[in-house]
């Protein structure tokens, strides 16, 4: 929940959006949908991809589709649009901490991956390439096809990608619970947290 509630302010920054966003959000302006209800349709079709990957959803997979999109539009619904520079400044700073913090949360929890980590991982594995090269190809396709259909991709995109994975991996680091592999699962995580160009 916490995870769609910044991103929820991120949208509420309007300085740009992460990969994703912008891609739910150039699909809210092409549909009409909701950006909560777009980003729960894309994580059901992304987790049908796992199918040909052999991947194993959780129920931290099934709780990151559903949530994440209800949190992020009920955010949205007690945030007002923001005009001052002023405050959209530091609303994108807390967002982009808030959102690293979920990261940290919801892959320490280890009861599953969201939908696009399954996604990363399991390419990762049918191609053999690295997690930082399938996530970048990912997100930049993603990206681009967010932007051409009208997502908002600014100075707040730049900044997400360069901060998200060293932040990621800090709260990786202050969440990771005690446990067998709990370091080496803490190590890949923040791996694939690692910016996109996250």
């Amino acid at each position: 929940m916490l995870y769609g509630a910044s991103d929820a302010l991120l949208v509420r920054a309007g300085l740009g959006l992460d990969p994703w966003d912008v891609l739910h959000q150039g699909v809210t302006r092409r549909t009409g949908l909701s950006i909560g209800t777009v980003s729960i349709i894309a994580g059901a079709l992304v987790l049908l991809l796992w199918w040909p990957l052999r991947q194993r959803p959780g129920l931290g997979t099934v709780s990151n589709v559903l949530l994440i999109g209800l949190s992020l539009d009920a955010t949205l619904r007690v945030v007002p649009v923001l005009h001052s520079m002023a405050v959209r400044v530091p609303l994108l700073a807390t967002a982009i901490v808030l959102n690293a913090v979920a990261t940290g949360l919801y892959i320490s929890a280890r009861l599953g991956p969201g939908p696009r980590d399954g996604l990363m991982t399991g390419l990762h594995r049918r191609t053999g390439r690295s997690i930082r090269l399938v996530r970048t190809a990912i997100e930049v396709a993603v990206l681009v096809t967010g932007f051409l259909l009208g997502g908002s991709v600014g100075a707040g995109t730049v900044a997400y990608a360069l901060a998200i994975g060293p932040l990621a991996q800090v709260f990786l680091r202050v969440f990771a619970l005690p446990g067998p592999g709990s370091r080496t699962v803490a190590t890949a995580a923040a791996g694939s947290s690692a910016p996109a160009g996250v």
